[in-house]
Formats: C-alpha cells, sequence, structure tokens
C-alpha cells in the first residue's frame, strides 16, 4: 500500500508516513523510500551550497575582472547570496565539512559562466579559485580589496 502511494500520491505518501512515525508505528512505515528521500535531501542541500557558491564566484570574478562595469545589482547578488550561504550553513552545518570540495567544483562552473556573461576567456580566470573560504563568505570583501 505504503508503495503504491509512493508512486501515486506523493504528497499523501509524505502526511501518511509522517502520522506513521508519529504515532510509532515504525513497522507500518515506508522505510525504504524515507531513506531515499532523506538521501535525496541531503544532496539537494549540497547542490543548493555549489549552485550559491557558483554564482558567488561568478560575480567576484566578474566584480574582479570587468571593474568598469560593476554595479549595484552585482553587488547586490554578491551579498544575497553570502547571506543565504551563512543561513544554508547555520541550517546545516555538517556542510561547513563540504564546502572546501564545493568551491573547487562552483569555481570550475564559475569560470565558465564568467566567461559567457564577460566574453573574457575562462583561462585568463587563475587555474584555481583566487579567493579564500574566508574572503568568499566575508561580507566586506571584494576583489579589489586583496591587492
Amino acid at each position: 500500500m505504503n508503495e503504491v502511494l509512493y508512486q501515486k500520491d506523493y504528497y499523501g505518501w509524505l502526511q501518511t508516513n509522517a502520522q506513521l512515525i508519529r504515532e510509532k508505528k515504525f513497522s507500518e512505515i515506508d522505510a525504504e523510500n524515507i531513506a531515499e528521500e532523506l538521501e535525496s535531501m541531503g544532496k539537494s542541500e549540497k547542490r543548493e551550497l555549489s549552485n550559491r557558491l557558483t554564482l558567488l564566484l561568478m560575480h567576484l570574478l566578474k566584480w574582479q575582472y570587468q571593474t568598469v562595469k560593476r554595479s549595484t545589482s552585482w553587488r547586490n547578488t554578491i551579498a544575497v547570496q553570502r547571506i543565504d550561504i551563512q543561513e544554508l550553513l547555520e541550517d546545516s552545518p555538517s556542510l561547513k565539512n563540504e564546502i572546501s570540495d564545493r568551491i573547487v567544483i562552483a569555481y570550475e562552473k564559475a569560470k565558465l559562466a564568467a566567461e559567457i556573461e564577460t566574453g573574457i576567456e575562462k583561462q585568463n580566470f587563475p587555474a584555481k579559485c583566487p579567493f579564500s573560504i574566508g574572503q568568499i563568505l566575508d561580507e566586506t570583501f571584494l576583489p579589489e580589496n586583496q591587492n
């Protein structure tokens, strides 16, 4: 029954299993699908961290390499992504263990995105992320301040 509900009515499946857990009817829960959903939620958190880092790093690169095109919109994107990343890390502190690896992945994507948006070929950007974790998360840091 639970497996069929999972396939046909996801929201209904969620509500049913939440109620079964609250009632401590563990033998009736859809344990396999619950485990898969929990793992998926963890992957989703990692993806969100990567996506926010990519957007932030792309804007830091644009800020550094296109000084004449700097805008309040870019500054706003940088600020909002930092706030959202901090909230994500506060809500899921164990994601801090992932941040170094996520920065490596996000930086590669950020270089490509910056190339597309700026016309600057990605090989003109540093091979490795030029910003430390501290700088990336520091709400006052902008690349012009690193020289």
